[in-house]
Order: structure tokens, then C-alpha cells, then sequence
């Protein structure tokens, strides 16, 4: 078998809850800012929870032309929004001679689920003369990877990746795994997700999964503190350009960082409940940190997937605990989803530029809300304030509905 190639990451695209851009997400984040609010998108009142993670003035109209936006549901705008501003910010050239060589992984956990609603109520109330003939190509999963092509030119690999709130981090692992095997030069890889509508909030909320604490919004999310009482439903885009490490230094990119590791597993448990003392995620870091060659040890950083529900909290805790043993008390590990809410299937993308810019900047992101910690939860999650501190490598987690997860490695490029 050849030698991996290395992989490393070139540009960065997001639209959160905290900014429309990567560097105002970012600097929302390290000042600790919370995305979370009452829910405008449609009237809440008669809900369960009334509050979400929003992407306030998001405008596609600067992204996209007038007649291409109706063609497409939010979570696939978003997608082509932040995938430009990656690939704008990688300063990368699709041109005849290396289209087929860039390609485009970007999953959502639920799709066009805005689109399906709605044109559900069209049908039944006004008939079928009535449902757009963009609407299946509206909530196709794969239309974000699609359009993303499509717009830039990419003819390379071109997929999507559905596994609920690990669908940024698969889809990330997936497109580092093609540069590393040679079957592409470079990808646009994340995920995006925009489901803050009627049918998402009442089928959360009925699986008693949502914060009610809808008299303190900004409170909501408060992953491992003992009062919290659910995830809140967020909102947004994280993608990523990856590169060969080739490509990267043949044209002179600016490199934030380096892809070390990938791991994924499955818990064969539970539909929506992680396996018990967080087998599966423990597993799925020590794959991750195998296939990046690394020491536990040599971790410093870990953005959990941190939810703020009970058990997932305190299940991933355990599972940090096993794979590092005392190194875990070392560890800085935080939940930027007390700031943005939990984005589903964008989540890991957007996690995944956190943890890369952790690197570059040398700083840790904190986890807002800690307030009360609960005992269960005994590690350093940086409460409150962004913590000064040199990242070598850090480890961005995701797992989700169905028992499944996602481990990314990255590093200092060197």
C-alpha cells in the first residue's frame, strides 16, 4: 500500500447563530456571546420550547442570484454561502486542467425539512398545480454538495453524508480520507442545517430532548451543569477546504492546520441514547488517535459534543475519562453549543473551525453557563472565559442519533 498523503486545511466558511462569517463567529465565541434567543422563524407560543440557535440577517441574495435562490431550501443556501467563503479564503483556483481533482462532501442531518412543510400545507390546501418544480431538488440532502459543485466547478468525488449530528465530522473524516488514498488533490467538506420549523421543534420537544427554560433564552444551553435540562435547536453552516499537503505548498496556501486523525464507530445501542459509560465514543477517539499515530497524552484540547442533556454529558465525560486517564485532568474540554445551540448535522463543522482556530490562535474556547457544575462532570470545561493556552493538537467530537460518532484529530502544522 502507498504512503497516506498528508492532508491539511486551507480555508474555512461558516454562518452560525454568532455571526455570518468565520472570524465574527469566532470572535463572538471568545468573548463568550450566546446565538440563542425566542424563536421568530414562525410563532413558538404553543410549543414546548420556544427558543433556538437563529441565524439573524442572513441575506443569500450575496451569495446567490435572484432566480437560483427559490430553487433551493435555507440549510442548501447556507451551504453555498459558507462553501464560497472557504474556498475564497483558501485562495484555491478551479480551472479545466484540475477541476476533476476537487471535490465536495456536505451532508445535513435532516435536509429540506422548511421546504417539505411547507409545500405539504400547498398541496393539501391548494393542490398539486401548486408544489414547485425546484421542490424536490430543494430537500435532497445531497443538493448542497450538488449546488456547491456546480457553482465552482469541482467534477471531483462529490457526495453527502447523513448520520445525524455527526454529519459535519463525517463528512470532514470522508473528504480527508479521499486526499490521503490520492482520489483527490483537495475538498469542500462540512455540513449545514436549517430546520428551526413547527415539525423539527414539536419532534424534539415530544422526545423531551429540548431546554424549556424559555424565560432565560441565553441560559438555555448550559452542557454540564446540573441544571441543564436539554439541547437547544440551532441553526447554521461550517465547511472546510482540505488539501493535499502537495497541493497546499505547490500554490503557496496559507495552512491553519493539519488533518492527524479520523475515527468512527458505532454503538449498536440505543436510537437516540449513547451506549452506557460511553463505549462507543471512547472507542471512536481511540480510533482516531491510532490512525493519527499519537499518544493520548499528546492531546491538549477537546471541543466535546457536549449537548447539554443529562445523560449525553455525562456518558461523553466517562468516555473522556477512559480513553485518557489522568491526562483527562490536563485536558482543556468545552462545548462551544452553549453559545450556538446544538446545529445538528452542521454541528461538526462548525466545531471542527473552532478546534482548528484554537490551534492557529492558541486559544481555548469556553463553555457559558457553567454555573453549578454537576459532579458527574469533573473536568476543566474552561466555564465562562476563553483560556489562553498553546494547542498541538486538539480532538473535535460528534455523535449522534442512532449510536453513531465521529472523532477528528487536528494539529499544529509543522
Amino acid at each position: 500500500m502507498s504512503e497516506k498523503r498528508r492532508v491539511v486545511v486551507t480555508g474555512l466558511g461558516a454562518i452560525t447563530p454568532l455571526g455570518l462569517n468565520v472570524r465574527d463567529s469566532w470572535d463572538a465565541a471568545v468573548a463568550g456571546k450566546i446565538g440563542i434567543g425566542p424563536i421568530t422563524q414562525f410563532d413558538a407560543s404553543a410549543f414546548a420550547s420556544q427558543i433556538a440557535g437563529e441565524v439573524k440577517n442572513f441575506d443569500p441574495g450575496v451569495f446567490i442570484e435572484a432566480k437560483e435562490i427559490k430553487k433551493m431550501d435555507r440549510f442548501i443556501q447556507m451551504a453555498l454561502g459558507a462553501a464560497l467563503m472557504a474556498v475564497e479564503d483558501s485562495g484555491l483556483t478551479i480551472s479545466p486542467e484540475n477541476a476533476d481533482r476537487v471535490g465536495v462532501i456536505i451532508g445535513s442531518g435532516i435536509g429540506g425539512l422548511n421546504s417539505i412543510e411547507y409545500y405539504h400545507k400547498m398541496l393539501l390546501e391548494k393542490g398539486p398545480r401548486r408544489v414547485s418544480p425546484f421542490f424536490i431538488p430543494m430537500v435532497c440532502i445531497n443538493l448542497a454538495a450538488g449546488n456547491v459543485s456546480i457553482r465552482i466547478g469541482a467534477k471531483g468525488p462529490n457526495s453527502s453524508v447523513v448520520t445525524a449530528c455527526a454529519t459535519g465530522s463525517h463528512s470532514i473524516g470522508e473528504a480527508f480520507r479521499l486526499i490521503q488514498r490520492g482520489d483527490a488533490d483537495a475538498m469542500i467538506a462540512g455540513g449545514s442545517e436549517s430546520v428551526i420549523c413547527p415539525l423539527a421543534v414539536a419532534g424534539f420537544a415530544a422526545m423531551k430532548a429540548l431546554s424549556t427554560r424559555n424565560d432565560e433564552p441565553e441560559k438555555s444551553s448550559r452542557p454540564f451543569d446540573v441544571d441543564r435540562d436539554g439541547f437547544v435547536l440551532g441553526e447554521g453552516t461550517g465547511i472546510v477546504v482540505l488539501e493535499s499537503l502537495e497541493s497546499a505548498l505547490e500554490r503557496n496556501a496559507r495552512i491553519y492546520a493539519e488533518v492527524s486523525g479520523y475515527g468512527m464507530s458505532g454503538d449498536a445501542y440505543h436510537i437516540s441514547s449513547p451506549a452506557p459509560e460511553g463505549e462507543g465514543a471512547a472507542r471512536c477517539m481511540t480510533m482516531g488517535l491510532r490512525d493519527a499515530d499519537i499518544a493520548p497524552e499528546k492531546i491538549d484540547y477537546i471541543n466535546a459534543h457536549g449537548t447539554s442533556t443529562r445523560y449525553g454529558d455525562e456518558i461523553e465525560t466517562m468516555a473522556i475519562k477512559k480513553v485518557f486517564g489522568e491526562h483527562a485532568y490536563k485536558l482543556c474540554v468545552s462545548s462551544t453549543k452553549s453559545m450556538t445551540g446544538h446545529l445538528l448535522g452542521a454541528a461538526g463543522g462548525v466545531e471542527a473551525i473552532f478546534s482548528i482556530l484554537s490551534i492557529t490562535n492558541g486559544v481555548v474556547l469556553p463553555t457559558v453557563n457553567l454555573d453549578n457544575p454537576d459532579p458527574e462532570c469533573d473536568l476543566d470545561y474552561v466555564p465562562h472565559k476563553a483560556k489562553q493556552r498553546d494547542v498541538e493538537y486538539a480532538i473535535s467530537n460528534s455523535f449522534g442519533f442512532g449510536g453513531t460518532n465521529a472523532c477528528l484529530i487536528f494539529n499544529k502544522y509543522r
